[in-house]
């Protein structure tokens, strides 16, 4: 029984359309090596994966030289000009960044973690040392960050703590004229007003004493008016008082 034909289409399965791709891949290269080999033909193979991934096979030592080859064959078989020297060199120049772009994205995958199935073991060795190295780089930035950004913190804190300090002094000082200023504002006032307890001036300097002492010892004082009131009393009544 022969084996059925199978449809050509898109796997949708991403499982088994990646399988695909890797047998279907090994076989292709396994294919090209052996066809050079027994038709000592040179063969060249370029596939990219749908995740950019390179894969190449050349049967002679260099792939740019097979490329320049194909190159040269192709324009003298069209009748085409040859293009200059310098256009070679540009079209050299692009081939190798195109290499370059191709290696730098698909390690940039792997250390992100993706397509590492491919890899070897000793691959995989080799990736881990360099998201180590990666990662003390990272460590030691950010740190240096962190120590600038606390320095920065730091002066920050000198400048406001010196504002504080200059603010502080001049609210002492207003402070402390302030109040020399409502002292001698007290002291006018009451230099030009009168004392509380001070009595008011009459006119006579001198004030007549009472005539009733509240302490009499010995010598007891008679008012001029009260001894011409008894005078006149004892001239009525018709004797004369004895230290007349």
């Amino acid at each position: 029984m022969g084996r059925g034909r199978v449809e050509l289409k898109r796997i949708e399965n991403k499982i088994n359309r990646q399988v695909t791709f890797s047998k279907r891949r090994n076989g292709l290269v396994k294919k090209a090596n052996e066809l050079s080999v027994l038709c000592d033909a040179e063969v060249a193979l370029i596939i990219f994966s749908n995740r950019g991934r390179i894969t190449e096979f050349c049967s002679s030592s260099s792939m740019l030289k097979t490329i320049e080859r194909y190159q040269r064959c192709s324009y003298n078989a069209t009748d085409a000009i040859v293009p200059p020297k310098e256009t070679q060199n540009s079209y050299h120049e692009y081939l190798k960044m195109k290499a370059r772009f191709e290696f730098l994205h698909h390690s940039q995958r792997n250390l992100l973690g993706e397509d590492l199935g491919p890899l070897s073991v000793k691959e995989l060795e080799q990736l881990e040392n360099q998201i180590e190295i990666s990662l003390k780089h990272i460590r030691s930035k950010k740190t240096q960050l962190m120590l600038d950004q606390l320095c920065d913190l730091e002066r920050k804190e000198q400048m406001l703590q010196e504002a504080n300090k200059a603010l502080r002094r001049r609210l002492e000082e207003d402070t402390i004229n302030s109040l020399q200023l409502s002292w001698q504002n007290g002291a006018n006032v009451v230099g030009n007003a009168p004392c509380d307890g001070e009595p008011p001036q009459t006119e006579g300097f001198f004030q007549p004493l009472g005539c009733e002492p509240s302490l009499q010892i010995g010598y007891q004082p008679v008012c001029i008016n009260q001894m011409n009131t008894e005078a006149t009393t004892q001239h009525v009544n018709g004797y004369i008082p004895g230290w007349i």
